[in-house]
């Protein structure tokens, strides 16, 4: 698709939301706070379609989210706030100034250092001097993803072990810690210490490479598939799991293991759905 049809794909998107936002009543209604919860809905499902390398519902649900962004853009220009042109220009600014080795004379050797610096522009665009290395993380991010961001950040501004087998000590460390909090009685100091092991361990992660959501993925998947290969092959022999034994379960349990498990998924309702 030539770059005319692109953008002609893109007037057509946003005449349609001029329209709705007329003769439509449910759209007519929409604000951003209403539009904020399906938003979230709608990246959960962009992201179930990544990690499916279904690549026909990815485009699908990417329509989905540059629909809300047109709704977004488009309730802000009512409001006299911005409007999609304000929110195409502030990006491309954006990436204009944070990238300094494409758009400007800074040398570069590797990604790392694109995210070291991209970090540090970030902290240097605060006139004020206040903006703090981890002020960018979402505080309403899920704890996993959270930790991986915060230490992917302090990591962008030199914060991090000099040699990543060193965070084995730190695992081992909090392993222990957890171990001997345990059987005293005190759940608020467990809780920290797992916390705590939970944390080195997206470290661990992290160092080598591995993005921790991914790898619980693909894990949860697995154990999806084999608890219900284990069902499927209790109900074939007219048992309920209710009613076996561990032994039992543990004997359809290692069958399904046998079985090919799904792939590491990074290898290789409203009217807006």
């Amino acid at each position: 698709m030539e770059k005319k049809e692109k953008l002609n794909a893109l007037e057509e998107l946003l005449d349609i939301m001029d329209e709705l936002r007329v003769k439509c009543p449910w759209d007519r209604e929409q604000t951003m706070e209403t539009l904020r919860t399906l938003t979230i809905e709608e990246t959960y499902e962009l992201a179930d379609a990544i990690l499916d390398n279904n690549y026909e519902e990815v485009k699908k649900e990417l329509g989905d989210l540059l629909l809300h962004i047109v709704f977004y853009a488009k309730i802000g220009e009512e409001k006299n706030l911005f409007n999609i042109g304000d929110v195409a220009r502030s990006i491309s600014k954006k990436l204009i100034y944070r990238h300094p080795h494409v758009f400007g004379d800074t040398r570069v050797n590797g990604s790392d250092e694109v995210k070291e610096n991209w970090e540090h522009l970030k902290i240097s665009e605060d006139k004020n001097g206040n903006r703090k290395v981890l002020g960018g993380v979402p505080g309403s991010l899920p704890a996993m993803i959270k930790a991986f961001r915060i230490q992917d950040k302090v990591r962008g501004v030199g914060f991090d072990w000099k040699e990543r087998e060193d965070v084995w000590e730190k695992v081992m460390e909090e392993i222990s810690e957890v171990r001997s909090e345990i059987g005293s009685g005190h759940h608020d100091r467990l809780e920290e210490e797992f916390g705590d092991l939970f944390f080195s361990l997206i470290n661990a992660a992290r160092l080598y490479g591995i993005n921790p959501e991914n790898a619980l993925e693909r894990t949860n998947q697995k154990f999806i598939q084999r608890f219900t290969m284990l069902e499927e092959k209790a109900r074939e022999q007219g048992k309920s799991l209710k009613d076996m034994t561990p032994d039992d379960m543990d004997l359809l349990w290692e069958e399904a293991k046998k079985n090919p498990h799904p792939k590491n998924p990074q290898a290789g309702s409203s009217e807006i759905e």
